[in-house]
């Protein structure tokens, strides 16, 4: 098993670094942001620094499909949207007036 500590491109909020770390475990990011978030709310801001560090030094995973980390259908890279086409009205049809 080839697994590397990397940065996340699928699930990034600001860096991509503690989703990164729950990948290489195989855990849910969510639970890593509120473990991160009440530590630095406990430990006064220590680990404000230890993610900053962890930033610089864990490098980002290799470039995929998406852009932005978004795995959704409205952020697509190459997507072409096709215009909306109006409603065929029928010009007799004036009774509401």
């Amino acid at each position: 098993m080839d697994k590397k500590l990397r940065k996340s491109r699928n699930n990034v909020v600001l860096t991509g670094t503690l989703a990164g770390i729950a990948e290489f475990f195989g855990i849910d990011p969510t639970i890593v942001r509120v473990i991160y978030v009440f530590l630095s709310l406990v430990l006064i801001g220590s680990p404000i620094l230890l993610y900053i560090l962890l930033a610089i030094i864990i490098p980002a995973a290799p470039r995929g499909g998406q852009s932005y980390g978004h795995q959704n259908q409205y952020y697509g890279a190459n997507q072409k949207k096709q215009p909306k086409q109006a409603e065929k009205i029928d010009d007799d049809d004036w009774s509401d007036f």
